[in-house]
């Protein structure tokens, strides 16, 4: 497959439910044909690049654009957005100097959250009588 000078790696916990529906959510999306997404439950070391790790990329959202520049936290979302034209206009504000301090707490504070959010997806899916 080739890819274009415009095409993101996005890494993401294809394990993590909240992860797994934003991903799935992104990628309806039109615009989505022009980034790789890389589920890290699947990936090789070596699939990662260099200067990312499983652990690393597992601990903060990680994309990778054409030119090689690793971007994390809030500002990933921003490069996502960039690309997908239905949420161009919050990556106009997510690349204000307000915007990136905003998305940059709020994605900290979501960090620190994550693992119960997690846990009380994965009991509801648990708990859902047509799941096995």
């Amino acid at each position: 497959m080739t890819h274009s000078p415009t095409d993101l790696t996005v890494y993401y916990d294809g394990s993590c439910p909240i992860c797994g529906w934003e991903i799935d959510l992104y990628g309806r999306m039109r615009g989505a044909e022009r980034i790789h997404w890389l589920d890290l439950t699947t990936a090789d070391e070596a699939a990662l690049g260099p200067g990312l790790t499983h652990e690393s990329a597992a601990g903060k959202f990680h994309v990778r654009d054409a030119a090689g520049r690793l971007v994390s936290g809030g500002a990933a979302f921003v490069e996502i957005w960039e690309r997908l034209p239905r949420l161009r206009w919050a990556a106009k504000l997510g690349k204000t100097a307000l915007g990136r301090w905003v998305l940059e707490r709020a994605y900290r504070v979501f960090l620190r959250i994550l693992p119960v959010l997690r846990r009380w997806m994965g009991e509801r899916e648990v708990r859902q009588p047509d799941n096995p």
